[in-house]
This record gives C-alpha cells, sequence and structure tokens, in this order.
C-alpha cells in the first residue's frame, strides 16, 4: 500500500515543474542508435565461450539496427496518427563513429581507432542499404537522429584496457564487438559512459571529443544536432558550453542528476523542462519511462499510459525516454517482436486516450519550449 501511494505521489510530483502546455504532447528520446555493442549471434556466442558474462539485456540483445529492426519499427511507427495525420515519431539519440576493430587490431593494439557510422554499416556483414532505411525515416520525419556522443564507449577504460591487454576486451575486439566488460578499473566511470571521468581536467579533452563528434554527425547525417543526451546520460556542465558553439540548442537530463565534480565527489542538480542552462540552452527532462524487454515484471503499457496520463495532468509534455535495445532483433528475433508488440500496443491506447495527441521530435519539443509556445 505505501509503495503504491510512494509511486502515485512521484508520477505526479516530478510533472510539478517546469514549462507548461495544454496541448497533448508525445515524444519517444531512443537512445543508441549506430552504436556496435554486439556484432552478431555468432559474437555473442563467442564471448560466452571466452567466459564474458551477459551482464545486462544490453550485452545479451543490443546490436547495430539492421533492416529487418528499421523496416518492422517503421511499420509499427506508421500505424496510428496523431490530430494532425502524423505517424509515431522516434528521435533516435545516435553515434556517429564506432571502433575500427581492424585498425586497432592491424595496429598490434597501440591505441584507439574509430570510423563513420556509413563505413561500419558497409564492413559487418548483413548491414547493406540499412543507411538507405535511415534516409527514409528521416526524409518521413519518423526517425529524426539527434546528437549523442562521438562513440557510446569510454576511451579512458578502452585504452587502459587495450594497454594491459585485458582478456576482456581482447576477446571483444575478435568479435567486432565492445560489450560485457567487467574489469572497469576506474571507480567514477562505466565503460560506455563516454563522457564520465575521474579527474576534472579530462573535460578539456573530452571537449575535443564533443567537436569532433558534432561534425561527424553532420557528415554522417547531413545535418547538425541541435539536441544532446550523453551515454548513460552522464556529463559536467562544463561541456554545454562547447556544444552551444556547435549549435546545439537543448540539452536532454533527468529531474534529479547527481553531477561529478571530480575524485569521487557529486552535486545534485534539480531540472526541469526549460530551465536554461549556463550557456542559455533549454533542458528537456524525459518524464516517462518504457522499457518493454525489461523483464521486472511491469505492464510495461499500463505503466507508460499512467506516466503520460500524470504528465498530461500537470500539462506537461509526455517525453518517452526508451533504448534501441527493446527493438533489436538481430540476435533473437523474440526480443524485437516483443518490443515492437509492446510499442504497437502503446501507440493504439494513446491515440485512443488522447485523440488530441501530437506526436513530434525532441528537437521540435524544445523549439516550442525555447519560444514559449
Amino acid at each position: 500500500m505505501f509503495s503504491a501511494l510512494k509511486n502515485t505521489f512521484w508520477l505526479n510530483a516530478k510533472n510539478t515543474l517546469g514549462w507548461k502546455t495544454k496541448r497533448k504532447i508525445v515524444v519517444f528520446a531512443v537512445d543508441d542508435y549506430g552504436n556496435v555493442r554486439l556484432a552478431s549471434k555468432q559474437a555473442r556466442e563467442a564471448l560466452d565461450k571466452a567466459g564474458l558474462k551477459v551482464l545486462s539485456r544490453f550485452d545479451a540483445f543490443d546490436t547495430l539496427e539492421d533492416a529487418d529492426d528499421l523496416s518492422a519499427l517503421f511499420e509499427v511507427l506508421t500505424s496510428v496518427k496523431d490530430k494532425n495525420g502524423r505517424p509515431a515519431v522516434f528521435t533516435p539519440l545516435a553515434l556517429p563513429m564506432n571502433i575500427d576493430f581492424e585498425q586497432v587490431i592491424e595496429n598490434r593494439y597501440s591505441g584507439f581507432y574509430n570510423e563513420l557510422l556509413p563505413v561500419t554499416f558497409q564492413k559487418l556483414p548483413g548491414y547493406q542499404g540499412v543507411f538507405d532505411l535511415w534516409r527514409e525515416g528521416m526524409d518521413k520525419g519518423i526517425f529524426v537522429p539527434e546528437f549523442h556522443g562521438r562513440e557510446h564507449l569510454n576511451l579512458n577504460v578502452f585504452r587502459h584496457l587495450l594497454q594491459k591487454r585485458d582478456p576482456e576486451i581482447m576477446a571483444n575486439l575478435s568479435e567486432s564487438s565492445y560489450t560485457s566488460i567487467s574489469s572497469v578499473p576506474f571507480p567514477n566511470i562505466g565503460f560506455t559512459a563516454a563522457f564520465q571521468f575521474e579527474d576534472f581536467a579530462e573535460n578539456e579533452h573530452l571537449k575535443t571529443v564533443i567537436r569532433e563528434g558534432v561534425q561527424a554527425f553532420e557528415q554522417v547525417f547531413g545535418r547538425r544536432a541541435v539536441l544532446f543526451n550523453a551515454p548513460c546520460g552522464q556529463e559536467h556542465r562544463i561541456l554545454h558550453g562547447v556544444l552551444a558553439e556547435e549549435g546545439v540548442r537543448y540539452i536532454e537530463k533527468t529531474i534529479f542528476y547527481k553531477e561529478h565534480q571530480g575524485g569521487g565527489r557529486y552535486k545534485t542538480i534539480i531540472n526541469h523542462t526549460g530551465k536554461k542552462t549556463q550557456s542559455d540552452q533549454t533542458i528537456l527532462v524525459r518524464n516517462c519511462v518504457f522499457e518493454p524487454t525489461d523483464d521486472r515484471g511491469i505492464d510495461w503499457v499500463a505503466f507508460a499510459m499512467k506516466q503520460i496520463e500524470a504528465a498530461f495532468r500537470w500539462n506537461q509534455p509526455a517525453n518517452i525516454s526508451t533504448h534501441r535495445v527493446n527493438f533489436c532483433g538481430r540476435i533473437d528475433q523474440n526480443n524485437r517482436r516483443k518490443g515492437l508488440t509492446t510499442l504497437g500496443a502503446l501507440l493504439k491506447k494513446i491515440t485512443q486516450k488522447w485523440p488530441d495527441v501530437e506526436f513530434m521530435t525532441s528537437a521540435e519539443l524544445g523549439n516550442l519550449v525555447s519560444n514559449n509556445y
């Protein structure tokens, strides 16, 4: 009883602050597109044999999106229409670069090398024509990417493990993958958290990573990104300035954010949609969560509907956070089927309950908030 009351309180309390609108706006912010985590089912099997454990569903199912993934996703998104006749929309938070596994190996593991996403699609078996589907989704306005960083990995972790020839990273490199890393040598850094650090001074190099990443994003997707969400949602505010210089106007954050100050010291920051950064960017808060392949005994459709209803009750947009892993089927088609079936059911319920709903991209929401429409 107490737990239910606590959950109900939080569903409403987190929507009390920030920008308000009477419009029924739904946004899907979807992390990790463009990132190679697992190269293939065979790679996962090889990593299993090498003793690398599946630490999460990301280690088990998360692969670069293939043609079947995108075609099936687009079919679900276009199965519904909002009040303006627009289909549902995904904003893929995307990475324009990946590890160049061949270069790392050919150069005798001497350092980190990367490559642009279209090159990755060309090199990995079974991905021919996938970038054409990306363009189709962008042209139709249902799959409109924004910036998630240059790559989805922490360079300090990668280089440290590479230098010591750690068995986990060596096994990953041989399988063109980067997953199931348990031997992270730094207490305040995750192996996929690109902008985490131990020493605050590391942010100077991370500024360079940001600049190169935004430029690579434009090269890959044909336009500048205007919105940023960091891998694992972790970065220091000092990076917002260089993002602003590169044209990024919107920053996605959580409501309560523990910002690392260096040396294991953290500062809690409270965010709300419409709050301004020190660089005059507009913050957008994701106030709903939808992770349909995360088996925690949750009815994800019912839970998402409760969150959306609470957002609308307080005149907030429903900014839904989710991940690509929910819609990946290259390792196991049942994973994609479950994720997309649940997504389709949610979209149907949304359009039935709120006929005046409006689907839009994260950047379109940012434009409304920043202009106070």
